[in-house]
């Protein structure tokens, strides 16, 4: 993502445009929370240890001088201390919440997540130090402001705070938190314009990074500070004398150096220290940006300016805003001084960036402090941080494109965007998604209801790929749901597993209702023709064993129920059977034993068939059940249905076993199997081939998949033929090794 000089004049301007808005009570109510929020946090924190080795409540204290040192809002403190606190709380966000507002809590509970990301990623650097663990870290502080920019605040001012305590105490700082300091934090200071915090944490971790090279330059610097320090000093009267004699009103001010900023130019250029310009330098401040041009003129008629180092930083800002006037001149001694030039505004932005401007306003801001700001108010932070986010995500990318492993690199850049809502909160998507699916991430609803959308203020067609930094309004209908070419790839309506599963859903839903209104009138037109329709659904449905009617109904219209079992639950008991209606069912057989099939015991030649509720197979222990007109039922031992039928009449029941097979090719017996696994696609393929590999026939195949918390559920019933049931354990053991399947069992 590219952005040109309009970005960040907006940024700039937007952020500066916020400065003198808040209320002054809103200050002294600020104020007050500070010193509230250290009452609250020094019993917690007081004798507590960081895992830095700080001690907790110092830590605290110095984040929130850090914070207010670059103009940052007293609330800004007073989270810093109860953020801290929140690590000896055993319920943080609900005691924060209470004591000070839900809009403190949340910053808590943002800033504690966020450290716990970072220190993740910094332990699993130790294993792999691939940059890529490094561009993941600096993704997820990105997330991190997108939702609240108070908390990269808080973390840029706690790793400063950590720097310090390192070099005070003079203790070895980790290698790893200074290279991530000067890799991820000090870049990041830097993008949001916050220079004083960028400048100290680079010299603090060049300093426990390259300690040969830091003492070098500081060695040099120290060698002659008195001379230049003179020379900076004569040079800085004279400007400013001139300056009041030609009636331009400015402050001069020596400007501070930066050991790695001069490290850095000796290294790039090759060159001593004799030829870094800025090691003497100064810097002008001014009302307005004409008087800037007014002084840069003064400058050049004193001193002769050094070809090629003139910057116009005012018409052409960096990209975080920043906005001065760099030259380069030639003093009496020919020596060389840099020389800035900016106005007051420009200088509160250049030193502590959005730090001054958006954390107060954001503050003060609703739902921040509990202050109510004006539409124009939130309009105008609305702007700043998606001018800011703008930036950021240009930084990202450009960190990312630096790397030795761009392609690497890429792949976890480019895996997602970053869009605004129309109120300009930020919305995470994976790279390539649509309006469609913006608009389930933002609500279920909304998606269903999806029927138009505007990009950046233009209409265009739902299936578009959104680019980070877009700004996406859906138009929806009152009422409606999603269409089925949604699912269709090749139309490229949807890009989220998450938005594709809640089309599936509401599909799914809609389905399962016709089954239960398929269900309900299978049930109810039963009941008319039994003369029962007085009795109560439910009550049908718990004498079945069911939960619910609906329950019921779903199994009933899926046929996985039979209408049968309702009507011997309605129907009067048969009367007892007769040795008559034992005999009526005897069929004519040759002498002998039974060649095959079943045998009944002591009824050799009844007329038997397999109960299709269980389908027993040989060797399962059986059992018979004398039926009126269709012969001798025959079921597993355990079937439920067959208990059922015993208990209300144990005279029709009869004892049965299997009968020897018969010629050389053994009779085949239909077994169900039931299949749970996690839905992809080719399952259904695999355990077809593990059957296929095992030489068992199977005769239907009946599917279901239900959309969950896992992602979606398929319940496969197998219908396949035996002559030995207890083979089939192999068999199921295969399917449950393959790839998904959660379990493989005989129905």
């Amino acid at each position: 993502m590219k952005t040109g000089p309009q970005d960040s004049r907006a940024a700039a301007a937007a952020i500066v445009q916020l400065a003198d808005v808040a209320p002054e009570e809103s200050r002294e109510a600020e104020a007050s929370q500070l010193a509230r929020a250290r009452a609250f946090a020094e019993p917690l924190l007081t004798g507590q240890v960081l895992d830095t080795g700080e001690d907790a409540l110092s830590h605290a204290e110095g984040v929130a001088n850090i914070l207010l040192g670059i103009g940052a809002a007293p609330s800004m403190g007073a989270a810093a201390y109860l953020v801290y606190a929140g690590d000896f709380l055993s319920k943080p966000d609900e005691v924060v919440s209470k004591a000070f507002g839900p809009a403190y809590a949340g910053l808590v509970m943002h800033t504690r997540k966020l450290v716990q990301i970072q220190r993740a990623a910094r332990e699993a650097q130790v294993q792999d130090e691939k940059r890529a663990e490094q561009t993941e870290r600096v993704r997820k502080m990105l997330l991190a402001f997108s939702r609240d920019l108070r908390v990269v605040l808080l973390r840029l001012a706690s790793r400063l705070q950590t720097l310090r305590h390192f070099a005070l105490s003079k203790q070895p700082c980790p290698a790893l938190l200074a290279r991530e300091s000067m890799q991820v934090f000090a870049p990041l200071a830097n993008r949001l314009g916050i220079w004083q915090i960028k400048w100290e944490m680079e010299d603090l971790a060049f300093r426990f990074l390259e300690p040969e090279q830091y003492k070098t330059v500081a060695h040099l610097l120290d060698e002659k500070r008195v001379g230049r320090e003179q020379g900076v000093e004569a040079f800085r009267q004279a400007l400013s004398d001139d300056l009041a004699r030609n009636g331009l009103r400015a402050e001069v001010q020596g400007r501070p150096k930066h050991l790695y900023s001069i490290w850095k130019k000796m290294r790039g250029k090759g060159i001593d220290i004799a030829h870094v310009f800025d090691v003497r330098a100064v810097r002008v401040i001014v009302s307005d940006v004409p008087e800037c041009y007014a002084v840069l003129s003064r400058v050049h008629e004193l001193w002769r300016p050094v070809p090629g180092e003139f910057d116009d930083y005012i018409a052409r800002p960096k990209g975080n805003g920043y906005q001065s006037l760099h030259t380069v001149v030639l003093d009496a001694q020919e020596r060389p001084v840099e020389v800035q030039i900016r106005t007051r505004a420009m200088h509160e932005h250049a030193e502590h960036g959005v730090a001054a401007h958006w954390a107060y306003k954001e503050a003060g801001a609703k739902g921040y402090a509990g202050v109510s700001a004006s539409g124009d108010f939130d309009a105008q932070v609305a702007e700043a941080r998606k001018a800011v986010l703008r930036q950021l995500l240009a930084w990202e990318r450009d960190f990312a494109e630096s790397d030795d492993a761009a392609a690497t690199n890429d792949a976890v850049f480019d895996d997602r965007i970053y869009v605004f809502t129309p109120q300009a909160a930020v919305i995470e998507l994976p790279a390539g998604a649509t309006p469609i699916d913006f608009a389930y991430t933002v609500h279920t609803t909304l998606g269903h209801r999806c029927r138009g959308a505007k990009v950046d203020g233009a209409m265009v067609p739902l299936n578009t790929r959104l680019q980070s930094g877009q700004t996406v309004e859906v138009t929806a209908l009152k009422e409606g749901g999603p269409s089925l070419d949604w699912l269709n790839p090749e139309l490229g309506y949807l890009q989220s597993a998450r938005s594709k599963a809640k089309v599936r859903a509401w599909f799914n839903a809609l389905q399962q209702q016709d089954t239960i209104a398929r269900g309900r009138e299978a049930v109810e037109k039963l009941l008319q023709r039994e003369g029962k329709t007085a009795m109560k659904l439910d009550d049908l449905a718990a004498r079945l064993g069911f939960r619910s009617a609906d329950a019921l109904f779903e199994v009933v219209g899926k046929d996985e129920f039979s209408l049968r079992n309702i009507e011997t639950l309605l129907r009067p008991a048969e009367p007892a059977v007769q040795p008559d209606d034992i005999i009526a069912l005897r069929r004519p057989s040759s002498a002998g034993s039974p060649k095959g099939g079943v045998l009944v015991v002591g009824v050799e030649s009844l007329l038997t068939s397999l109960s299709r509720c269980c389908r027993p197979a040989p060797p399962d222990v059986i059992g018979g059940y004398v039926t009126r007109g269709k012969g001798v039922a025959i079921h597993r031992g355990d079937c439920s249905n067959f208990r059922q039928m015993a208990t209300r009449s144990p005279e029709r029941v009869i004892s049965v076993a299997w009968g020897a097979p018969r010629g050389d090719k053994p009779a085949l017996y239909p077994v169900d199997v039931l299949v749970e696994a996690a839905d992809r696609s080719g399952l259904l393929r695999d355990i077809s081939e593990v059957f296929a590999k095992d030489k068992m026939n199977v005769t239907g195949v009946h599917t279901q998949t239900v959309k969950d918390a896992r992602g979606g559920t398929a319940w496969m019933t197998f219908t396949v033929e035996v002559a030995d049931s207890a083979k089939l354990s192999q068999v199921l053991s295969a399917v449950s090794r393959i790839s998904g399947v959660r379990s493989a069992r005989r129905k």
